[in-house]
């Protein structure tokens, strides 16, 4: 057992119950960062529920990944309150904490050149010592499964291409079973199959009752995946609800200071956002 594991299994931890379908999964109050004497956001106030898969969107710089790393405790707030399972984070210690929510960063690296599977195994770490520790050989394969990595599971981790790690990565983050999950990009490396791919399992999670809260860029994905979108300019929300409803010309092209065209894609009625060019 590795230090990590046995100080996870030495502690006695409160493991997170079952919540109902559109329950409050984690919570934003009036919440200010700021970064390097820079203000990135702003007074932002968010639900996140279970069931539902929620879009953060915006241009660069708009605070999204501060609001994603604020959502997972990463990074400590400057104002307001965030709350995880109905506490504010700080009441839950970091074994605890990492039973509720799990992490995607932006990109993935490692020190050591672990076997896949190996890398995959470590989301199960929070469960060391607890009943759920038996879930854990399901959970790796099941995860490795849903992402395509098992054919590779024996490789070095830093072995893969760009789009292989992002892939593995993500397998961690669902090995780890946690009710509440954090992604930031998760598709920016991958070819267009494996985007689908992601936000397929992003609505499974969701379809199986877990909170999903996704950075991404793709407007078209964020369109159709999504239940709710919220739209981030200059740290603060300039809209919140479901992309048909927030994905217009006008804010779009205000927030982006890009023109746009929204319209409905001919088969499925979801927005498709395109940029709005002269030839």
């Amino acid at each position: 057992m590795n230090p990590f594991t046995a100080l996870l299994s030495s502690r006695t931890r409160e493991l997170p119950s079952p919540l109902p379908l559109g329950s409050t999964a984690a919570q934003l109050y009036g919440v200010g960062m700021g970064l390097g004497g820079r203000p990135v956001l702003d007074g932002v106030d968010l639900t996140v529920r279970t069931g539902e898969v929620l879009a953060l969107v915006g241009p660069n710089g708009a605070g999204k990944s501060t609001l994603l790393a604020a959502l997972a405790a990463d990074l400590p707030v400057h104002s307001g309150e965030v709350r995880v399972d109905g506490r504010p984070v700080a009441a839950w210690s970091a074994a605890e904490l990492a039973l509720r929510r799990a992490v995607l960063p932006q990109s993935a690296s490692l020190a050591f050149p672990f076997p896949v599977e190996d890398v995959v195994r470590m989301g199960r770490a929070p469960w060391a010592g607890t009943h759920r520790e038996a879930e854990d050989d399901a959970a790796v394969a099941g995860a490795m499964t849903a992402t395509e990595v098992t054919e590779f599971a024996s490789r070095p981790f830093s072995a893969l291409s760009g789009g292989e790690r992002a892939r593995v990565a993500l397998a961690r983050v669902l090995a780890q079973r946690a009710p509440l999950l954090l992604l930031d990009e998760p598709t920016a490396a991958l070819d267009l199959r494996h985007q689908e791919l992601v936000l397929r399992i992003c609505r499974e999670r969701a379809a199986a009752g877990d909170a999903v809260v996704v950075v991404l860029h793709d407007l078209g994905l964020a369109a159709a995946y999504a239940d709710r979108a919220v739209v981030l300019r200059g740290g603060r929300v300039a809209a919140a609800g479901p992309p048909s409803e927030v994905f217009t010309d006008g804010l779009l092209g205000e927030v982006y200071r890009q023109p746009v065209e929204v319209f409905p894609h001919p088969r499925t009625g979801v927005p498709l956002v395109v940029p709005r060019r002269t030839l």
